[in-house]
């Protein structure tokens, strides 16, 4: 009979866009030390493809990897296997975490992994967009962006992890730049004033959202406002990039 207190593959959820977390079942998996869970991440990211000992040793450390850097993964590895595996008997093959190769897989389906199916959602919502179904789109927009709960990969460092954290706020970006296009074209500006307002304090350089709070503000009749905004992103695009706006 099987082991119910085991929290095989598909009992297990991973999380990416915030903290890296793992939850079993619905419980939270203590993941360990930093470098444990970055190992981890990078894991999940290469969505089940056999990542090398050296290229798991290049994405944590680079080239300031220490000398006992293969041990140190050896035993990330181990010690992940008892926390995703722990009713595993022992000397029997893992499931979830296997050795394959002089290398390591996760054995999780992409449904498991927060960050991609963010990713899968994205692409629906670009494709929906792009062949004019704009409720379909904002629907697929919005189910990817409620997948977050936080920066990605929150607290990680280390050369492959700095590299997702940039490609997955991109893709973030791209997602909500997405979204208000949607709701721009179905007609609900005056609720996207606030979110773009803030985005764009955010991120002053970034054109598309200027452009988008500018219609969003003129659209609810506020003229002077959408001068004011437009005013404001021709004058920080030059000054800082020296390109007029598109």
């Amino acid at each position: 009979m099987r082991d119910t207190t085991e929290p095989s593959a598909d009992r297990l959820h991973f999380q990416l866009l915030g903290p890296v977390r793992a939850l079993a079942d619905g419980h939270h998996v203590d993941l360990g030390a930093r470098q444990q869970r970055a190992m981890l991440a990078v894991l999940l990211l290469r969505g089940g493809a056999t990542v090398s000992s050296d290229e798991l040793i290049d994405a944590l450390w680079g080239e300031t990897a220490p000398p006992q850097a293969l041990g140190t993964v050896r035993t990330y590895a181990s010690r992940l296997r008892t926390l995703l595996e722990p009713g595993r008997a022992a000397r029997t093959p893992a499931t979830v975490l296997v050795s394959v190769a002089g290398g390591y897989a996760l054995r999780v389906a992409p449904e498991r992994v927060d960050a991609l199916v963010f990713e899968r959602l994205l692409a629906e919502a670009s494709a929906a967009h792009a062949a004019g179904d704009t409720a379909t789109a904002h629907a697929s927009y919005t189910a990817a962006l409620d997948l977050w709960h936080g920066a990605a990969l929150a607290g990680l460092s280390g050369p492959y992890c700095e590299r997702q954290q940039d490609r997955l706020s991109e893709a973030r970006l791209a997602a909500q730049e997405g979204l208000f296009d949607c709701a721009l074209t179905l007609g609900r500006h005056a609720e996207l004033v606030p979110e773009l307002t803030s985005l764009t304090a955010e991120h002053p350089l970034r054109e598309r959202l200027r452009a988008q709070l500018v219609l969003a503000l003129y659209r609810c009749g506020r003229q002077v406002d959408a001068l004011a905004a437009y005013a404001e992103a021709r004058r920080l695009l030059v000054d800082e990039l020296g390109v007029e706006p598109g």
